[in-house]
């Protein structure tokens, strides 16, 4: 017999084989610098098995109650695939549908111009009186004038006329090229005296190419289209960088006057707790819109706001969209959704509509609104959706909950008090933090809005599915797990960590952005460093904590 030891060199040193794991080269690419990243493969491994069967069966097995009705009817509403609709044909039907949307504006714009003074809009009331007591009420939220404060934007790190998402920090628009319409860029450049330190580098809007900071005048913003479900996208616009500066000092105006009055665009709870009163005692209703962003007219926004904030506001605005294929068109909405005062604004004059109704029919009652989600009382929703129709706003009769137990807010859904919030599925299940996220959806859609435990309706399905998922990933907690980690009673070892790489930013930018007063103080610079997702996921070491602030249901499940 051989002997082993003849194989070994007497004096060779014992190594350890550790096999060798191919490595990956990832390349990305920012609108200056070329990234290489090489990673062993992703922990974020595919799944052997499509688990989505399984999950449908349980879905269409659960017993009959509202909850499971209620997700039933729109777990599956959000879900994009290969099999659905393409990205071409939704876009089509959003393209169609804002075009449609601009035609009633259209409409609206001259109603509201030629509707006589004496015209009857709710009972014993005249339009001209119902105008000027909406006016007078927006006047006393936001003032007759338009201060020096909302001289004062910021930028935002969305994509823009001149920039795409890779390069939109906003560090980044401190500095190069930036666009503005011809108003826009009037109003910035006789207002840089307000911010010196930027104001030397900035130089005529068609010269100084060579400088740090040159403006360029364009004529619209552009249109693009976002995800909102299986069968149709969502149409927004960049606008051009100086427009938004400026836009998003009025928003921010707007939010800290509404926030006076208890209007919190920044805190959508207190609409969701309104739901869950109403749809207890039927005292409340929840109203939304259909295509409400879209719908602001510019005769609305004439005739309802001072005169100074109007032609202010219509200065900053992009008064044309540059649509997919080239073409220009002429707004007959007011602002588009991309926007930085569209949010603030359709709050404000939805809340001021809906309070003028209140105050005309003399009900007594809580009003409040975040966007196009409006929450008045019973008593005069019939009044208030009439209204909202005839200044231009098509009530959404799917998400509108007037009668019945039901009512829906901000993303909160009640029955009778109870929170039936449905989850939604989508896209397909087909890695390991797309399973790990459907289990953690599973187990905050059994919490039922009081604890984490897992009733039996659910424990079957995340019993099954759980065993997918290595034990490792066990034991993530409520409030960081996401798809990183399960949610469960176990005690936590490792989790995914999705990494990340650091995009750069010019230094003049970012000293520029810091030193502009008004936008750290009053609108911080949105995350400090810039960052991008590799899609690439790493195994970690999670943090230990216990489970014993959940409740003593746990200490159950995990016997079970």
């Amino acid at each position: 017999m051989t002997d082993p030891q003849q194989w070994k060199r007497p004096d060779a040193k014992r190594r350890r084989f550790v096999p060798k794991t191919p490595r990956l080269d990832r390349t990305i690419e920012t609108a200056s610098t070329r990234f290489k990243v090489k990673r062993k493969p992703s922990a974020d491994f595919l799944l052997r098995d499509d688990v989505l069967p399984i999950v449908r069966e349980w879905i269409d097995n659960l017993p009959a109650s509202p909850k499971n009705d209620y997700l039933r009817s729109l777990v599956w509403s959000k879900f994009v695939s290969s099999d659905t609709d393409p990205a071409p044909l939704r876009e089509e039907r959003a393209l169609q549908k804002w075009l449609n949307a601009e035609a009633v504006n259209a409409e609206t714009n001259d109603r509201l111009i030629s509707t006589p003074p004496d015209a009857v809009l709710l009972p014993t009331v005249r339009f001209s009186r119902f105008v000027e007591w909406v006016r007078n009420f927006i006047s006393s939220i936001i003032g007759d004038t338009v201060p020096v404060d909302v001289l004062y934007g910021s930028f935002s790190g969305g994509a823009s006329t001149s920039r795409n998402r890779l390069n939109s920090h906003p560090a980044n628009k401190f500095v190069g090229e930036a666009h503005g319409t011809h108003d826009a860029l009037n109003i910035f450049n006789d207002s840089m005296d307000l911010r010196p330190l930027w104001g030397d580098l900035t130089t005529d809007s068609t010269v100084g190419e060579d400088s740090d900071f040159y403006c360029t005048v364009v004529d619209s913003a552009e249109m693009f289209f976002v995800p909102k479900n299986a069968l149709i996208d969502r149409v927004a616009c960049k606008e051009p960088d100086i427009n938004m500066y400026l836009q998003k000092g009025v928003g921010r105006y707007f939010y800290s006057r509404l926030k006076r009055v208890g209007i919190d665009l920044h805190n959508q709870g207190i609409n969701r707790s309104l739901a869950q009163h109403g749809s207890y005692d039927g005292s409340l209703v929840t109203l939304d819109l259909s295509s409400a962003s879209d719908s602001v007219t510019r005769n609305l926004v004439d005739i309802l706001l001072p005169d100074c904030w109007y032609d202010y506001l219509n200065s900053i605005r992009s008064k044309a969209i540059k649509l997919p294929d080239g073409t220009i068109h002429k707004c007959e909405m007011f602002s588009t959704m991309g926007n930085g005062f569209t949010f603030e604004l359709e709050s404000l004059l939805f809340y001021a509509l809906s309070r003028g109704v209140s105050y005309f029919t003399r009900t007594k009652g809580i009003v409040s609104v975040y966007g196009d989600d409006i929450i008045c009382p019973s008593a005069c929703a019939t009044e208030v959706q009439h209204v909202l129709f005839y200044f231009g706003f098509t009530p959404n009769y799917e998400k509108s909950f007037v009668e019945g137990p039901i009512r829906e807010s901000c993303g909160g859904h009640y029955h009778n008090g109870v929170d039936i919030t449905p989850f939604f599925i989508r896209s397909p299940i087909v890695r390991l933090s797309d399973l790990i996220h459907l289990l953690n959806e599973i187990r905050r859609w059994a919490a039922r809005g009081e604890s984490l435990f897992l009733d039996e309706e659910c424990w079957d399905i995340w019993s099954l599915l759980v065993t997918l998922v290595p034990s490792e990933f066990l034991g993530g907690d409520v409030v960081s797990s996401g798809k990183f980690q399960v949610i469960s009673p176990h005690r936590p070892k490792s989790r995914l960590y999705e990494v990340t790489v650091d995009l750069p930013v010019p230094e003049l930018g970012r000293y520029l952005s810091d030193q502009d007063s008004r936008a750290t103080i009053l609108h911080p610079m949105e995350d400090q460093k810039p960052r991008r997702s590799t899609s690439y996921f790493e195994i970690r070491r999670a943090r230990y904590w216990t489970w014993h602030c959940c409740g003593l249901n746990f200490l159950a499940e995990a016997q079970q």
